[in-house]
């Protein structure tokens, strides 16, 4: 059973994109959390749902200090983020231009 929900979850090209895209969230927000594909996979629930049931089943002390809406759009939003930035990557030409590529040619006199 196991391994079959490691292969489905290999073939989704798309949720593994989500979930590296948490994690990068994760990290730019300085929280130590790090989804693999399996936990990823065994969350119950998609998009903020999924964030708030992971931080109450696992992180709850953080409620104590945190309003859990607070956290949960504070993810939410760095993982748009995040996942916008890796589909810019996948899809189109390099974000950045080297500095000499940047500069404009100067005209000779």
């Amino acid at each position: 059973m196991l391994q079959d929900l490691e292969q489905a979850i290999r073939q989704d090209g798309d949720a593994d994109a989500h979930r590296q895209a948490y994690n990068a969230a994760f990290d730019e927000l300085g929280l130590n959390w790090h989804w693999d594909a399996v936990t990823f996979a065994s969350l119950p629930a998609q998009g903020p749902e999924r964030v708030r049931g992971y931080l109450e089943r696992e992180h709850g002390h953080l409620l104590r200090a945190y309003d859990a809406d607070f956290l949960v759009n504070a993810i939410e939003e760095a993982k748009s983020r995040c996942h916008a930035v890796m589909m810019r990557r996948r899809s189109g030409p390099p974000t950045h231009i080297g500095r000499a590529a940047a500069m404009p040619a100067q005209a000779s006199a």
